[in-house]
């Protein structure tokens, strides 16, 4: 069972107060279960229980947190399922927050909501988890070679890097200062260490030796310090026009994918995982169907990381906890990964989670609060329904880490939501649009089109544009925010000249409203519309997306003076080189400056042609 401890040192000892949470065997329980309700469990006789606590329950020693305290009982969510479990069996407190192990040996694991590795737990009971089944997070038995980067006598403070360890070929993993210790370097190791070996020892002024080790556990409710957060100006490149071009979220920001059942929420998540330009990659399965976590487990381990040509799941660490696990581990996986993230974040790294979706994590509050009998909210959610999602949210950011080096981290986080019926007035999307800046608004209408990514050009928004604007224009030039300016004009004023053609009919539009309908579908199907699954147009680089864009317009302005001089229009849309703009999304990096170039002398001769008759 879990060791317990008596103190409980305050805020400032974070890191202490949870270095010795371990399993003991042979502790008394110090309370008896007095009510089940579902995955809610009411106990006695728990005077040391503090809120948040962890606790194991019943026979089965089944993991659960204290969640509220009253008239000496303490109510208790478990993580596990509770069929079987009766009144009278007992409860131990461990006396420490529900926390997670950090260390070497997190890129590529997969676990479930609390951190227990479902591969290990696989080989040790099969294909299904069995109550109360417990497998360390971390190897313990592991060596990893440890390479200082300090030496004896130097003074150290909290952040600074004591050493790093090459945890996979794509990930260095550096060994920090915990944020409570400070002094001079005592001792220092190196060589193949296992991860509850002394690394280094820190003397403090007062004479006090702390002992480091490679792995720490962290309360997962509990944020990671640094120095400070600093706004964000770099984008996440992920490769897909509509976000980079469009809509684009910061290194360090927050999003919100909403959309139905069948719309693309998880292909754009799987697709940001695969090509965005973040380092690290924590995907969350927080309550999903078991299929899409399926296919997520199935395919990861053989992608190759476009960045570094290695495998992907050497930068990518999986947390597996699917709809038909227990319903109030949605929460633990929510908070385990967001503090895997923050993990990662304070070595510098640039950090993207993905949780999908947090309609399910709002699901499991909802049930939790009925079986609590407490005053519902809109639609039955709780009250504390938009607080608890801007607490999970509000951990992103771009942040100067603690340490003495200029170390800069950022998580970016992206939430898939799930509305019944694509209704985007529901509490779970109002809540999360209240805290995100950048809204992806998946369509149902345009997936049954076959157009992906199912993102509205007229719903969906991001607040970063300003912010980046400085990026965009000294990397890719000024003229790339002027058209995309361009063409999101041109969509707008498509979609007022659709209501006119459905009203009066496509004859009360003129030749340059006609035209720019087809500039309008060239943006929709050429630009917007890509291809997941073509090895090519998977993926565009920003400088790519600028160039077609460039194209499409340049084509538009083009048509737009042989129009004035007299070109008959059916000329125009006859024009051969409407359909090599409309192949050239396929053609690969390497040969795109040259078909581009190409395209667009062609573009201009025929400007220059005489009109047809002249």
């Amino acid at each position: 069972m879990l060791k317990t401890r008596p103190d409980r040192p305050g805020p400032a000892n974070i890191e202490e107060t949870v270095i010795q949470l371990e399993m003991r065997e042979g502790e008394q329980a110090a309370g008896v279960i007095v009510k089940v309700n579902g995955p809610v469990v009411t106990a006695e006789g728990l005077p040391g229980a503090h809120m948040y606590d962890v606790v194991r329950v019943g026979e089965g020693h089944l993991v659960g947190e204290v969640i509220g305290l009253e008239r000496g009982r303490a109510v208790i969510q478990v993580y596990e399922e509770t069929g079987g479990v009766a009144p009278g069996e007992p409860v131990a407190t461990t006396g420490l927050p529900l926390s997670v192990e950090l260390g070497p040996g997190l890129m590529g694991a997969i676990y479930d909501g609390i951190q227990r590795p479902l591969d290990l737990i696989r080989a040790q009971v099969g294909d299904f988890i069995v109550r109360g089944v417990e497998e360390p997070a971390l190897d313990r038995e592991k060596t990893w070679e440890f390479m200082p980067r300090t030496e004896v006598s130097a003074r150290v403070g909290p952040g600074d890097v004591l050493g790093v360890i090459q945890e996979t070929e794509a990930v260095e993993h550096r060994i920090l200062v915990p944020q409570d210790i400070s002094g001079r370097v005592g001792e220092i190791r190196s060589g193949a260490l296992r991860i509850e070996e002394t690394v280094a020892v820190i003397e403090g002024e007062g004479g006090e030796r702390r002992e480091i080790g490679m792995m720490r556990r962290w309360p997962v409710r509990a944020g990671r310090p640094y120095a400070r957060k600093v706004p964000p100006a770099v984008p996440l490149i992920s490769g897909q026009r509509v976000i980079d071009t469009f809509f684009p979220v910061a290194k360090g920001g927050t999003a919100c994918i909403p959309g139905p059942f069948g719309s693309g929420k998880t292909v754009v998540q799987h697709q940001l995982s695969k090509w965005s330009d973040a380092e690290i990659i924590v995907y969350v399965g927080c309550g999903e169907r078991g299929n899409e976590m399926t296919d997520v487990l199935k395919e990861f381990p053989h992608l190759t990381d476009p960045r570094t040509g290695l495998p992907l799941m050497q930068r990518t660490v999986l947390i597996a906890n699917t709809s038909n696990m227990p319903v109030a581990a949605r929460e633990a996986s929510v908070y385990t990964g967001i503090t895997i993230a923050e993990y990662y974040r304070d070595m510098g790294y640039d950090v993207a989670l993905m949780a999908d979706s947090t309609s399910r994590w709002a699901e499991a509050m909802r049930e939790i609060s009925g079986r609590l009998e407490e005053m519902p909210g809109e639609e039955g959610y709780p009250a504390y329904l938009g607080t608890r999602v801007a607490s999970f949210y509000e951990r992103a950011g771009r942040v100067q880490c603690l340490g003495t080096e200029a170390r800069e981290g950022t998580i970016t986080v992206i939430g898939a939501v799930s509305p019944p019926g694509g209704d985007l007035s529901e509490p779970v999307v109002q809540n999360t649009l209240r805290t995100v800046s950048v809204f992806w608004s998946l369509e149902a209408n345009l997936a049954y089109q076959r157009h992906f990514p199912a993102i509205s050009w007229l719903r969906s928004y991001s607040l970063y544009l300003e912010q980046l604007g400085d990026y965009f224009s000294e990397e890719i030039g000024e003229g790339f925010l002027v058209d995309r300016g361009r063409a999101m004009e041109i969509l707008q004023k498509e979609d007022e000249l659709q209501e006119i053609v459905r009203l009066i009919g496509i004859d009360a539009l003129s030749q340059e409203e006609w035209l720019l309908l087809q500039t309008a579908r060239s943006l929709r199907e050429d630009f917007l519309h890509q291809n997941a699954f073509d090895d090519v147009d998977t993926y565009s680089s920003l400088g790519k997306q600028a160039l077609m864009l460039r194209l499409i317009l340049l084509a538009h302005d083009s048509s737009l003076k042989r129009l004035e001089a007299g070109e008959p229009m059916e000329r125009l849309m006859d024009d051969p080189v409407r359909e090599r703009i409309a192949r050239v999304k396929y053609v690969p990096e390497e040969e795109f400056a040259e078909a581009y170039k190409a395209i667009a002398e062609e573009i201009l001769r025929g400007t220059d042609q005489p009109a047809a008759g002249g």
